[in-house]
C-alpha cells in the first residue's frame, strides 16, 4: 500500500533539505568531453524556493545551493579527507585550550563592490551573526561563547571564545559564517534576505526574485579560489539561472528535453529517463544527523526511559529504506549520518527486534489493551510526531513507522504541518516529537542539536555524563581524542532515548550529458566553481 502511495507521490516525493550515495557519482557527467570551455549559461531547476539570499541565514540545500556561491569561507573542508584547507585564510593558529583562533589572511581580496578584505570584514561579519541570533540559526550556535574578534593587523584577525570551542575551525569553512562585505553586516535580518548581498565569492547577485528564480553572474578577476578547487582563476560559467520548479516529474521532464541543465532531488524513479538522454544522477552521502525522531521527554509516555529505549529497535529501517526509498538510500545505523567524521556504526544496536521491543515494554509494565495500543496506569502509550514536507518522502516514510510500531502497541499519530510552524513548535518545544535531520561535516552537530544551549527539541535537564562530553569535545584540539568523545557522545544519545533515528539522506542531482564536474562539497552542497558546460 505504502510502495503504491509513494509511486503516486513520484511527482512530488523531491524537496529535502538534505539528501545519499549513488554509486559514487560524484560530478561530471561520465565520457572524456575534453578541457574545459569557459563560458555559458546553467540553467539549474530547484526543487524549493531559497528561504533568503543572506549566506548567514541560509539553512535548508536550495537555499545554499545558490547562497554558498555568492560568499567565500576562511577555510574550506576537503570532501575526500575531512582536512580543513586555506580559502581566505592563508594560514591560521589554534590556541591550546581551543578558545582563540588567530587566521592570516590573504593579500588582494576584494568584494564585489570593490572593497577590501581585511581583518576588520571578518570581525564585522562575525559581529554580524551574533546578531542575527535566532535568524542565522547555525551560524549562531558555531559562535557559541564568542567574546570578539580583534583585528590585530589589516591581514590579521584573531577570535575569542569565552570557552573552549574546538569545532569552530571546522565551522570557519562553513557558508554561514561566510565573509561579507560592510554592507551586507551593516543592514538587519530581513533586509539581507533581498538579494543584494556582497560577498567575495567566485558569482554575484545578478537578479533575485523571491519564491520564483535567482540568477547569478561570474565575478570578473576572482583569483583566490580555495586549495580545494579544481581550478584556480575564474569561474568557468558566466551565469546560472535557478528556477524554482517544485514538481519533480516537471524537472525531470525539464531536463530531459533540454530546457534545464541540472536539478535537484532526482529520484530512482526519475534515473532511467534522465540516462536515456545520455545525463545521469550524481549522489553524496549527507553528514551530520539522519533523519529521526528527536523525542520530547517530557510529554506522555515519553517521559518513560524504557519507552524512549523500546523504539529503538521496533523500527525496521531496511524495510523503511526498500519500500519507501530504494537502494540509493541507507538505513541510519547511529545519531550520526556514515559521511561524518567520527561516525560510530551502531547498527546492531539499531537491529530490528519487535520482540525486544515487547519485552522492554512489557517489564516496564506496558500492557497491551483492548485496541491494541499499549497502557500503563490508564496511559495510552501515544504520541504525535511532528514533522513538515522539507523532504516530500517524510510522511511516506513515517506512514510506514507508524505501521511499525502498531505491530509492537504504540500508536504514533502523524502531525503534518507547514515547516514553518514546524520550527516554531520545535523551537517552543511544543511537540511530542520532532521528525528531521542536520547537515554538516563535523560531530558538533550533536550538541547543536542535543545539547543543553542548542535546539534541545528533547525539553531535556542536565544529563551531567552526556553534557559533560559534549563540552569536552569542545575543549579537545587533538582530532583522534575529540572523535572518541564524538563516539562516546553518540552512544549517549540513544542511551538516553533522546533520538530515534530512521534514514540517511543524500543529494542526488540530476545533470544533463553536457553539464561538466558539477561537485559537492564536503557538507553534500553543490559546488558550481568548476562546473562548464561542453558543446554550448
Amino acid at each position: 500500500m505504502i510502495r503504491h502511495r509513494l509511486a503516486a507521490l513520484a511527482g512530488v516525493l523531491a524537496a529535502a533539505t538534505t539528501v545519499v550515495a549513488c554509486g559514487g557519482d560524484t560530478g561530471g557527467s561520465g565520457g572524456q568531453a575534453g578541457p574545459p570551455q569557459p563560458g555559458g549559461t546553467l540553467r539549474y531547476g530547484l526543487s524549493g524556493a531559497p528561504t533568503c539570499s543572506d549566506p548567514a541565514q541560509s539553512g535548508t540545500n536550495q537555499t545554499i545551493y545558490v547562497a554558498r556561491q555568492i560568499v567565500d569561507s576562511l577555510t574550506d573542508q576537503d570532501p575526500k579527507t575531512g582536512a580543513i584547507t586555506p580559502w581566505l585564510a592563508k594560514s591560521w593558529e589554534v590556541s591550546p585550550d581551543a578558545k582563540v583562533f588567530t587566521f592570516k589572511l590573504a593579500d588582494g581580496v576584494t568584494f564585489s563592490d570593490g572593497t577590501a578584505l581585511t581583518a576588520d570584514s571578518v570581525r564585522d561579519t562575525f559581529d554580524a551573526v551574533v546578531k542575527l541570533g535566532a535568524k542565522a540559526q547555525l551560524g549562531s550556535s558555531y559562535l557559541t561563547g564568542y567574546v570578539g574578534t580583534t583585528a590585530v593587523d589589516k591581514l590579521t584577525a584573531r577570535v575569542e571564545f569565552s570557552a573552549p570551542n574546538a569545532q569552530f575551525l571546522q565551522a570557519s569553512s562553513t557558508a554561514q559564517l561566510g565573509i561579507l562585505a560592510p554592507s551586507t553586516n551593516a543592514k538587519p535580518a530581513e533586509a539581507r534576505c533581498a538579494g543584494d548581498n556582497i560577498g567575495s565569492g567566485p558569482f554575484t547577485y545578478a537578479a533575485y526574485k523571491q519564491d520564483t528564480s535567482v540568477t547569478l553572474a561570474k565575478r570578473a578577476g576572482y583569483s583566490w579560489g580555495s586549495t580545494v578547487f579544481g581550478h584556480q582563476g575564474e569561474a568557468y560559467l558566466d551565469r546560472i539561472e535557478f528556477t524554482v520548479v517544485p514538481e519533480s516529474g516537471v524537472r525531470t521532464g525539464s531536463l530531459a528535453s533540454g530546457q534545464l541543465d541540472a536539478i535537484s532531488d532526482a529520484l530512482p524513479q526519475d534515473a532511467p529517463q534522465i540516462e536515456a538522454v545520455g545525463g545521469r544522477v550524481l549522489s553524496t552521502s549527507n553528514p551530520g544527523t539522519p533523519f529521526g525522531l528527536q523525542l520530547n521527554v517530557t510529554r506522555g509516555p515519553l517521559r518513560d526511559p524504557a519507552v524512549r529505549q523500546a523504539l529503538l529497535p521496533a523500527i525496521d529501517r531496511k524495510q523503511l529504506v526498500e519500500t519507501v526509498l530504494g537502494p540509493q538510500f541507507k538505513p541510519a545505523t547511529s545519531s550520526l549520518a556514515t559521511a561524518t567524521p567520527a561516525y560510530l556504526d551502531q547498527s546492531a544496536r539499531l537491529a530490528y527486534d519487535p520482540a525486544k521491543t515487547k519485552s522492554i515494554l512489557d517489564q516496564a509494565g506496558w500492557a497491551v489493551g483492548a485496541d491494541g495500543v499499549r497502557a500503563k496506569n490508564g496511559e495510552r502509550l501515544s504520541f504525535a510526531v511532528t514533522f513538515s514536507q522539507v523532504f516530500a518522502g517524510n510522511q511516506a516514510i513515517l506512514e510506514l513507522v507508524q505501521q511499525q510500531l502498531r505491530q509492537v502497541g504504540v500508536e504514533l499519530k502523524l502531525d503534518l504541518v507547514s515547516t514553518a510552524e514546524a520550527i516554531a513548535r520545535q523551537n517552543a518545544k511544543d511537540i511530542d516529537a520532532g521528525y528531521g535531520n542536520s547537515t554538516r561535516a563535523d560531530g558538533d552537530i550533536l550538541r547543536t542539536s542535543f545539547g543543553l544551549a542548542g535546539r534541545n527539541i528533547n525539553a531535556r535537564g542536565p544529563i551531567p555524563e552526556f553534557d559533560a562530553t559534549l563540552d569536552r569535545q569542545l575543549a579537545t584540539n587533538d582530532p583522534a581524542a575529540r572523535a572518541q568523545l564524538l563516539a562516546t557522545a553518540q552512544r549517549q544519545v540513544l542511551d538516553n532515548g533522546l533520538y530515534v533515528p530512521t534514514i540517511e539522506l543524500s543529494q542526488a542531482i540530476g545533470a544533463a550529458a553536457h553539464t561538466q564536474d558539477l561537485k559537492f562539497e564536503a557538507s553534500a552542497r553543490l559546488q558550481f566553481f568548476d562546473t562548464w558546460l561542453s558543446g554550448h
